[in-house]
């Protein structure tokens, strides 16, 4: 017996996401993974012939949950520039069945940012007062969402060289945090910071942490340009490293496939990933040199935050 999926449109997914708490449902997703409850593959990156684009494939398994799916993400190659479009299936491991069909950009979005949230929960120091976040777009606001309550900031300042001339992207902002300063220069954001969140579309190096005053946290989330990265790859061998999961990050994440390659740099080096962190089998760092946070979004974190709208739906 077969049945149709709920579809939810991105309109539908945004007021949905606005109803649950999408760091504590990661929180317990990497629980899951740590205890051997979730499966999650290796990205699955597939191209078109001819140079026409790809797609990369994103799978998991909650298993306590009783599902899997697959968000799809195809990059398709235009003249008039590039398209980018991403659809999450919730499947039953009960019946077979789909259950939901999600436009994935909110989704997306949203586990993006809630993820490098739970890690800087997780990494940051307790008395981690100045936050910068280089980027101002609808994931570095997001990011400002899920982190403006993590500690006391004192300071949080953004730079994107466009910001200046962009009053709605301020004002957008500032609505989220009200106190936050908008820095004349990317140096200018990033001195004495605590905490710097990468949050860009740049395929290359956007600081270079041998250039920070002090030890820091910083997190990357970079873009799907081939072998993006925020940071030069070089300087993985001077940092704290960690990853959303340590399986897979390594064969994605530009800077540590260039860094492996180029400089030396070990993926067995990583000090821990989310599952690690948030299971306590690996504890807080210590703050004498900077530490670095690399991301490239699970499979797992869309599944589970489509798993959670689909639950207010039915």
């Amino acid at each position: 017996m077969s049945s149709t999926p709920y579809v939810i449109d991105q309109a539908q997914a945004r007021a949905l996401l606005a109803r649950v708490d999408v760091p504590e449902i990661l929180r317990k997703l990497f629980r899951d993974l740590a205890a051997g409850n979730a499966v999650q593959p290796a990205q699955q990156l597939v191209a078109f012939p001819q140079g026409a684009g790809d797609f990369i494939n994103y799978l998991g398994v909650l298993a306590e949950d009783g599902v899997y799916g697959v968000k799809t993400s195809p990059y398709i190659v235009r003249e008039q520039g590039a398209l980018v479009t991403a659809w999450t299936l919730l499947m039953s491991m009960k019946t077979g069945q789909p259950l939901l069909l999600c436009d994935a950009g909110e989704l997306t979005t949203a586990r993006t940012a809630a993820t490098t949230a739970v890690a800087v929960d997780a990494l940051a120091p307790a008395n981690a007062s100045r936050l910068a976040i280089i980027g101002s777009g609808k994931v570095a606001q997001a990011h400002l969402h899920y982190v403006k309550g993590l500690r006391d900031w004192q300071s949080i300042s953004v730079y994107s060289p466009s910001l200046f001339e962009d009053s709605a992207t301020q004002a957008a902002l500032q609505a989220i945090a009200p106190d936050l300063q908008f820095a004349g220069s990317r140096e200018a954001a990033i001195a004495d910071a605590d905490v710097i969140m990468l949050c860009t579309s740049s395929a290359g190096p956007v600081i270079d942490p041998a250039e920070l005053s002090k030890p820091a946290l910083i997190t990357s989330i970079s873009t799907n340009a081939p072998r993006a990265h925020e940071v030069p790859p070089q300087r993985l061998n001077d940092m704290q490293v960690f990853c959303d999961y340590r399986l897979t990050t390594p064969g994605s994440a530009g800077e540590m496939l260039i860094a492996a390659e180029q400089h030396g740099w070990n993926q067995d080096s990583i000090v821990g990933d989310l599952a690690d962190l948030l299971s306590e089998k690996v504890q807080r760092p210590d703050y004498d040199r900077h530490m670095f946070f690399r991301s490239i979004g699970l499979g797992l974190e869309d599944i589970a935050l489509a798993n959670a709208i689909y639950h207010l739906t039915h």
